[in-house]
């Protein structure tokens, strides 16, 4: 599994997008077994809130699937 850290900056249902800190935007979506649900990404988007996501990259689907999200320093 990869793991990848940046802002969240924006969330819609279980989508968000990611920024790296070279400044890349990713999208991400919610994987069903998610140690997160849909609701606690909007707070962190209002936030601006630094996370570190786990994740795996789907066949056949544009973005890239959150198993677990978690604040960053």
């Amino acid at each position: 599994m990869d793991v990848m850290e940046g802002v969240v900056t924006m969330a819609q249902e279980s989508r968000f997008q990611l920024t790296d800190d070279r400044g890349v935007s990713h999208l991400f979506i919610l994987s069903h077994s998610a140690a997160a649900e849909p609701d606690q990404l909007a707070p962190l988007s209002r936030q601006q809130a630094r996370v570190r996501v786990h994740y795996t990259t789907p066949e056949n689907v544009i973005g890239l699937l959150a198993h677990a999200i978690s604040t960053a320093r």
